[in-house]
């Protein structure tokens, strides 16, 4: 069986996020039934919160990578709420906030492209803003407004242009991802980037 180079980091993301979200919830799980065993006076300590705290990002952290970086086949769906409990878990630890005005259950590539363009649009806002998704009858619309953009030229147009020459960090492989993503779900993506409106996605 031969698989491409997308498929097996798809693959590789799905087998990673599988085998970590099992031992996380057991972790959230046992801090639950240990705070239930320890003394009133104990069970909001410092050192008890901080661990409930970190097990709920990681989760949090989990689910969204699950659907940004797994596999996510045309015609497979994913559920509107479930969307919507990871954007809420996932904000509680970020200073973007999340717009989904998508109602349906939408095909989960296209979830996993919109996930991956969420994260591209992360790094431009690194001091808050808030990032809307919504669907018009041309497509799907990401946009994120913030007070302050922060905007790498070079970083960008690798999405309009993925054979471009850019030495990518690990935070920012989603540059790479988005165009794969968005080849796989039969979609074509187009961008507008000003510093003074902010970032406008399009597929």
């Amino acid at each position: 069986m031969s698989q491409s180079d997308t498929s097996l980091a798809d693959l590789i993301g799905s087998r990673i996020c599988h085998d970590l979200i099992s031992p996380i919830g057991a972790i959230g799980n046992g801090m639950e039934l240990l705070e239930m065993s320890l003394p009133v006076q104990n069970s909001g300590a410092p050192e008890m919160a901080l661990i409930s705290d970190s097990v709920a990002n990681a989760n949090a952290r989990i689910r969204f990578f699950r659907l940004a970086f797994g596999v996510a086949n045309r015609g497979q769906g994913v559920a509107h709420r479930e969307i919507l409990s990871i954007l809420r878990d996932y904000s509680i630890t970020s200073r973007v906030k999340f717009d989904w005005q998508i109602g349906a259950d939408p095909d989960r590539s296209d979830a996993k492209l919109a996930f991956l363009l969420l994260q591209c649009l992360e790094t431009a806002m690194p001091f808050g803003g808030t990032i809307t998704i919504s669907e018009e009858t041309s497509g799907w619309k990401i946009v994120g407004r913030a007070e302050k953009m922060k905007i790498n030229p070079e970083l960008w147009e690798l999405l309009s242009n993925p054979a471009v020459d850019y030495d990518l960090k690990p935070s920012e492989v989603q540059f790479a991802l988005a165009p794969q993503a968005a080849t796989q779900a039969g979609r074509s993506l187009t961008l507008e980037v000003s510093e003074q409106v902010g970032v406008v996605l399009q597929f």
